[in-house]
Parts: C-alpha cells; structure tokens; sequence
C-alpha cells in the first residue's frame, strides 16, 4: 500500500513526496537538537522539557485520529474471513504502523534521547529500553484511537461532530498560544516546565520519557518505579487492543439510525407562500445540515480569540465587552455570502418553476434575522450591564445592526452574482472544491469588508460616543440602522434581479467543481 501511493498521478506523487521530505527534514533537525542536548549542563531541565513535549507527543498520536478522523486502510473487520488469529492478526496489524512518515519521525527522534541520555552505561540502556517502550506505546495508542475513530464514529453525523470539535479546539489554542508567548519564560520559565513535568512523569504520557532523565540526575528510585509504571502502560495497551481487534472482527461498524419525524416541521410553522416556504427549507437546513452550523458553532467563539489576546496586552475588561456582538454580527451576516452554492443543484428547482427573486432573496434570510436580531438585542444588553453605563447602548445596537444587515445585503447579491463552488449537501464541512482561480478568495474578502466600509459611520460615531461625548450615541444608532436597512433593501434588489436575469449561469457556478 506504501508503494501504491507512489502509482497515483503526478500532482499526487509530488505532494506525497514533499510529504515525506517535510517529515525527513522533521526528524533530522530533531535529532540534531537532541544530540546537542547531550552537551547540556542542565540535566534537570534537558528531562523537564522532554518530559513535557513527549507527552503532548503521545497525546497527540492518541488525539489525532479521533478529532479529525482517517481512513484506516488496516481495519481489523477488513481481515474478518481470512480466519487469522486473534493475536496473530493484532501483532500483525501494530508492526503495520510502524510503516509511515509519523512512525519513521518517532523512531529518529527516539533514537536521538538515546543519544541524549548517553552519560553512562546504565542510562544509556534505560535510554534504550525507554525508546523501545516509548515507540510501542505510541504505535498502540494510534491504532487504538484509530481504531474506536473507524469504528464508532461511522456515521456522518459523528465524524462531523467530531471534526467540529477538533476544529473548536484548534481555534481556542490561539489564545494558549498568544499566552505562551507573552509569559516570563526567562523569570518563571523553569518553575513552570518543572512543576508540570514532575506531574506529568508519574502518568502513563510522560513516564518513560523521564526515567533516563531521573536516573541522570541520581533518582533511581524514582526511574525505577517510573520504568515499571511505563511497562505497565504498553502491555494494558497491548491487552486493549488484542480485545479490541477481537471485538472488531465479530461486530459490524456503526449505523446511522433512521429518525422518523412527524409533520413537515418548519413548513407547517411559516406562511404557504414562496417566501414562507423558502424560509422552511433554510431554517431546516440550518438546523440540520452540517455545512451552517458548523459557522454557526464557529461564531460565537470569535470574540474570545479577539477578546483574549487583547486583555493580554493590557486592554481594559470595560472596552472589550463592547466587542463580541459587532463581531459576531460581522461574521453571520457573511454567512450567506455563497448560499445559492450550498444548495449544489437543488438551486435548479427554484429557476424552472418560476420562483420570483424576491422570495428567494428575502426567504433564505430569514435564519440570520431569526439568529441576528435577538443575539443583538441580548448580546447589547449584556456587553453594556459589563461596560457599566447605559448611555453607549444605542452606538452597540447601532453598530451591530449596521454590520448585520449590510453584511445580508452584500450576501444578497453576491450570493445570486458570484456563486463559486462549495461543499455538495452531505459532504462534511471541511471538504471543499478547488476552485479553478481566486475567484473565490476574491469574493469572500469583498463580501466581508463591505460590510465593515459602510458601517464606519456607525462605528466613528460609536467610537465617539464612547471616548468623546455620548451625544454621539445618537447618530451612532440612526446612522447604523438606516444604512444598514439601505443596504439591505439595495442587496435584496440587486440580488432579485440577478436571480431571475441569470439563473442558468447561476446553476452553473453552483455545481462546478
């Protein structure tokens, strides 16, 4: 199967290819550092710090395949009718990963603490008995994650869940990182890499990485115990996965189950008319279909990885409570911006029964407005409670409300003019279609600053009313609701138009791939 990736077309063998260089020149520069750490003084914190990065190492071949899910080539049910044993088939399959670019890295870099803990003949073989034990774990780990991942998480519904959790944490490790960045590594630094090693030494992640590094350091009681707790750790793993292997070769993965409604839902809550029935279909899909909730999810953890770094630098708690509604409103009135391109080539349904634009237009903006306005109100409500005076309320709904609705009104538009390809309905989230040029780059960064353009009025007067004088308060709600109205009433049109003059070439963009 390793050879068979090198047999695909070329784009695909030289993106194979970099792969593997990135992963060589990885392990490579590793391997170097740990050599040269084996010239290092400060034993103490050489095994502090390789304490703690080998258990997020560990963590991460534990993590990876369950978040972000992958296609487990080595499934054990793949194996069911070729009647091999249990055991036999488990050691088989765990030797199988140790083919690959993350095994291979592993392995460099393993033989690199070999080199680092070579200060005496007896941490050279614990350093040796260590890596062999460390190699094991982590191979174990993954196929087990990967494993359970094939197996539980089946259905769509679950890999998408997951996947939108991966992607939760992912973006919440901005802030982590932002807070790694500005702590007083040189002040605290030591003490706070020591205190987590010392914790983390005496667990399943991080005991092998700190026996060579204790039994340097002349705690020998210490490597003792933690080189039997290490042991201990790879043979459960071992047990766990010889159970699971046999669990998997009796029992067929999961099935979605079928979910039997009553009612049409939606439909028989709004109006029997076109905009009424527009309005079902998209509050349906927003409730159901993967590809809006995920941004849905998404948006109310925008303001924390603004807010965050931002009270980091010494910004006060009282300013940035007037920032989460304007920016969540920025980012559901982008939402829409490729809406007619979701819908892949159901859209075909609207142009050949004669849908008039208007309902189309106005129908598919009736979640945000359902999300928007009471997320506004509320959201205002809270953010100014935080600020501490009331007078600043009218610039938030000012502002919040400008962004909102102009943000529809370019969606509008756009959406009806600039279609461009989009994952098809029942595709996860996070695959989406090349596009043939930046076309699609282009429209998204138009979309989302046009918003932001016509709402500084709004934003100048609010600025003003908080900094200067809250006369300008005032201005700051009428000038933010009226352009934001103006806007939308002018997208919805323009959007209208369009949809009706250009509903082949609509269809088109929509379905291309």
């Amino acid at each position: 199967m390793l050879v068979n990736l090198f047999r695909r077309s070329p784009w695909q063998v030289v993106g194979i290819s970099v792969g593997l260089l990135y992963g060589l020149a990885l392990a490579v520069g590793l391997f170097v550092v740990l050599v040269g750490l084996r010239f290092t003084g400060d034993v103490v914190a050489v095994r502090d710090g390789l304490v703690v990065a080998g258990s997020l190492v560990v963590v991460g071949f534990a993590l990876f395949p369950l978040v972000f899910g992958i296609d487990d080539s080595m499934d054990p049910r793949k194996f069911a009718t070729m009647g091999i044993p249990t055991p036999r088939l488990a050691l088989g399959l765990a030797l199988s990963s140790l083919i690959g670019v993350p095994a291979f890295v592993l392995a460099v870099v393993l033989v690199g603490t070999i080199v680092t803990w070579s200060r005496g003949v007896v941490e050279t073989l614990l350093a040796m008995i260590t890596a062999g034990l460390l190699l094991a774990t982590c191979m174990l780990v993954s196929r087990v994650s990967t494993s359970v991942a094939a197996f539980l998480l089946a259905t769509r519904r679950s890999r998408e869940f997951t996947g939108i959790i991966g992607v939760l944490l992912l973006v919440m490790i901005a802030p982590v990182v932002l807070l790694v960045l500005n702590f007083d590594w040189g002040r605290y630094g030591l003490d706070l890499i020591g205190g987590v090693a010392a914790i983390l030494g005496w667990t399943p992640l991080g005991a092998a990485w700190a026996v060579p590094g204790d039994a340097s350091t002349g705690l020998w009681g210490a490597a003792v115990l933690k080189l039997i707790l290490a042991t201990a750790t790879t043979y459960l793993l071992w047990l766990a996965w010889q159970a699971l292997v046999a669990r998997m070769l009796v029992t067929p993965g999961r099935e979605a189950h079928v979910r039997h409604y009553g009612g049409l839902g939606w439909f028989d809550s709004m109006p029997h008319t076109p905009v009424g029935a527009i309005a079902a279909r998209s509050l349906t899909y927003w409730r159901r279909d993967s590809r809006y909730w995920m941004s849905a999810l998404i948006i109310p953890v925008i303001p924390v990885i603004v807010i965050l770094p931002l009270s980091f630098a010494g910004v006060p708690i009282t300013y940035l409570a007037l920032l989460p509604v304007p920016l969540m409103s920025v980012f559901l009135g982008w939402t829409l911006h490729n809406d007619v391109a979701l819908d892949h080539t159901a859209v075909w349904l609207h142009v050949a029964s004669g849908t008039r634009g208007f309902a189309d237009r106005i129908g598919r903006l009736v979640p945000a407005l359902f999300v928007g306005i009471p997320m506004i109100a509320v959201g205002s409500a809270i953010s100014v409670s935080v600020y501490g005076d009331w007078a600043v309320m009218p610039s938030i709904l000012g502002v919040s409300t400008s962004i909102l609705l102009t943000g529809l009104g370019f969606s509008s538009f756009s959406s009806a003019r600039l279609p461009y390809p989009a994952s098809k309905p029942g595709d996860s989230p996070f695959v989406q279609p090349q596009a043939s040029d930046a076309a699609a780059a282009l429209i998204q960064s138009l979309t989302f600053a046009g918003s932001i353009l016509l709402s500084l009025p709004a934003l100048a007067c609010g600025i003003l009313g908080v900094f200067v004088d809250p006369v300008w308060n005032i201005p700051a709600l009428v000038l933010g609701v009226g352009v934001g109205l103006f806007t939308l009433v002018g997208g919805v049109w323009l959007g209208s138009r369009t949809f009706e003059r250009r509903g082949p070439e609509m269809i088109s963009s929509a379905v291309r791939a």
